[in-house]
Parts: structure tokens; C-alpha cells; sequence
């Protein structure tokens, strides 16, 4: 085949890509992936994507930022309330698959969708009134930035969190290196490097929810909700405490991890992801083999980033976190593994990502350094 196809095969692959990207923000636009509307006192954000479990694109970012700040100014709204709607997901993630085909073209879409998704996370941190999040469902990823920096998250029996992003050749961002550093002992680092799932009840008691309630008493703790005058942040939780006193759902049950934080505390203070995996190697027990087998599936670049990451963010503001993050997200968007991982998890599904570098050895310091490295005048700015 001559030079002159190939070329020309080339560019036809990334027109479509390009028109790929085009259509995929055009019809997001188009639909009503999200519904803001004003209930008694509040303001009530649904995501309405329930066939992607309510994924998180560009276009919901840029209508929920400033409806946000609209609400925030606004003496009549009082409380922020947002759900997702079809039963499976609050929201499962960020829209991978968008992001994915812009950083392959160089739309700027990659760099957009991470910087306006981190400055909706750091207003949902920074809000002045009440912000509630009724995380019912799959709540992963983007899912997470819309709901664990706000005051007030609200798990129920069919909650399912998970930062599992190191499987994808990413990282776990969204102010993840803010607030997994802040859960109780080395819990934080163990859910971002191995991407854990944790459910229900167990949401609350890791401290990533601030209450449990029975899923089916959610539309009527809504409607006690907005129907609130002015209220307080100690009103809220005084209804969201009520409602969580009723719920027997697994009360009592021990958190699902509490017999392993001893092990993970002490196998996971370490000075790097490789005297992790050589602690859980030596410790022998089939619940650290059975990490270490786990970690040994992931990008060793993104375990890398993310270990320092948390690290940093352990003594950041969520400000600092968040501009430290945009840069790794960039470094993602240049890198290999990010895509080889949507590749093998999203798109053909082999659950076989060939990373590269393939071994932890390989990646050097120099290398994680530089994902580190000021973006100079491309740095977010909050």
C-alpha cells in the first residue's frame, strides 16, 4: 500500500473521529440529558441519561455550573437537591467514550470536559447554601465529583461507589486526591489503587456518605425536603437524621471492611506502590494476595500518579488538589495507557489492556514527575 493511501486512510479515520466527537456534543445538546427545575424551596438537578446510567458529558456540566451559581445568588432557593433518574445509577462516571475519541483527534474537547467538570467540583465544595446528593445507585467517578464534596450525600441500599480509574489507565480525579486521603486510616489509597466496590450501608460507614436511607423513602424525604422554609444546614440534617433513624436496613452490620483495616492500615503505609505490593506479598493472607493480584492488573503509571497524588492532596485544599489534577488529566490525554484501557474495558471488552510501560520498574520518576509538571498559562484556573 502506498505512503500516499495510508495517509489519506489516516485522515479519513480522524475526520470521522473529529465528526464522531461533533455528533456526539450536538445530540447532547439536543436532548434533555438534564432537568433543572425550581421545587418549593429548592433547587432540584436531575440527570436524565438513565440508558448511559446518567454518565456525566460536557453539555450536563455546562447547564448544572450555572444553574448553581444562579440558585446560590438566588433568596428565593434554599437547598440544591440532585438525583438521577431509572433506578440503576446515580451517575456511573464521566462520558469516557467522548473524551476518549476527542484526546485521539486533539479536539478540545479532552481539555474542556476535565476543566469545567473540576471547577463544577470545586463549586459543588465551596456552596453556600444546603447541597444534597441522593447517590442511589452506581455512583463512580464523575458520579462521585457531583455528590462527595457537597455537605450532604445520601446513600441508600443500592448505592454502589467505586473510584475504579487505575483500570483504565487513568486516575481516581474529581478531588479524589482531596478527599480518599481524609477517610479513616489508609482506606483512601487502598480504594484508589484497586478500585474497590463498596455498597449500601458500608458507603456511609467508609465515610464517603453522610447518611443511609431505604431507597424507597427517597421521594418523600424529597418532598419533606423543598418543603422546608429557609432552611439551615442543621435543619437539613435534622430531616435527613430522622429519615436515617428509620431505616433497619443492615443496621448493625459491621462495615464490610472492618476486619481487613488493620492489614490494609499497615500494608498500605508505605513509600511506594512497589513496597505495597511487596508488603502484600509477604503478608500472605488470601485477602492480601488477593489485592495484590488486583494491582498487578492496573496501569503501573497510573498506580504511580495516583500514589503520589494522594500523597500531595493529603495536605492541599481542594483548590490545590484540583490544579494538581487537571495536569495529570492532561498528561493522561498525551499518554498511551488511558486509551489502551477504554480500549480493553469499554470498547472491545477483552479485559486485556497492554500497558505501556508494562511493569512498575519501568516507570520511572522523571516519568511521574513530568505528569506533575505546571501546565504554565493552560493551568486550570479556579
Amino acid at each position: 500500500m502506498s505512503v500516499t493511501v495510508l495517509r489519506s486512510n489516516f485522515r479519513q479515520r480522524s475526520l470521522c473521529r473529529l465528526l464522531a466527537v461533533q455528533q456526539h456534543l450536538m445530540s447532547s445538546q439536543a436532548g434533555s440529558d438534564i432537568l433543572l427545575e425550581r421545587s418549593g424551596c429548592a433547587g432540584v438537578i436531575t440527570l436524565n441519561r438513565p440508558k448511559a446510567l446518567n454518565a456525566l458529558n460536557l453539555s450536563m456540566i455546562r447547564q448544572i455550573y450555572p444553574q448553581l451559581k444562579k440558585w446560590e445568588k438566588d433568596p428565593e432557593t434554599s437547598i440544591v437537591i440532585i438525583k438521577g433518574t431509572g433506578g440503576k445509577a446515580f451517575c456511573a462516571g464521566g462520558d469516557i467514550r467522548a473524551v476518549t475519541d476527542a484526546g485521539k483527534v486533539g479536539d478540545r474537547l479532552s481539555q474542556d470536559f476535565f476543566r469545567e467538570e473540576y471547577i463544577l467540583n470545586n463549586a459543588i465544595g465551596t456552596y453556600q447554601k444546603p447541597y444534597v446528593a441522593l447517590i442511589d445507585g452506581i455512583t463512580m467517578g464523575g458520579g462521585v465529583g457531583l455528590s462527595v464534596h457537597g455537605r450532604f450525600r445520601v446513600a441508600t441500599e443500592k448505592t454502589v461507589f467505586a473510584m475504579p480509574e487505575t483500570g483504565i489507565g487513568l486516575f481516581p480525579d474529581v478531588g479524589g486526591g482531596y478527599f480518599l486521603p481524609r477517610l479513616q486510616g489508609k482506606l483512601g489509597l487502598f480504594l484508589a489503587l484497586t478500585g474497590f466496590r463498596i455498597k449500601g450501608r458500608d458507603v456511609q460507614q467508609a465515610g464517603v456518605a453522610s447518611h443511609f436511607v431505604d431507597s424507597e423513602k427517597l421521594p418523600s424525604l424529597e418532598k419533606d425536603l423543598v418543603q422546608l422554609k429557609t432552611p439551615s444546614n442543621t435543619d437539613v440534617a435534622g430531616v435527613l437524621n430522622s429519615y436515617q433513624a428509620q431505616s433497619k436496613l443492615d443496621d448493625g452490620k459491621p462495615f464490610i471492611l472492618a476486619e481487613h483495616m488493620d492489614q490494609i492500615n499497615r500494608l498500605f503505609e508505605a513509600s511506594s506502590v512497589e513496597d505495597i505490593m511487596q508488603k502484600l506479598n509477604e503478608d500472605g493472607s488470601s485477602f492480601a494476595l488477593k489485592q495484590l493480584e488486583t494491582l498487578k492488573k492496573m496501569s503501573p503509571t497510573s498506580l504511580k500518579i495516583t500514589f503520589r497524588q494522594l500523597q500531595n492532596g493529603a495536605s492541599m485544599s481542594l483548590q490545590e488538589v484540583l490544579v494538581m489534577e487537571y495536569r495529570l488529566s492532561q498528561a493522561c490525554m498525551r499518554g498511551h495507557d488511558f486509551y489502551e484501557g477504554v480500549r480493553a474495558v469499554l470498547i472491545d471488552r477483552d479485559q486485556s489492556p497492554k500497558w505501556k510501560p508494562g511493569v512498575m520498574e519501568e516507570v520511572t520518576g522523571d516519568m511521574v514527575d513530568g505528569c506533575f509538571k505546571s501546565l504554565g498559562s493552560n493551568d486550570l484556573k479556579l
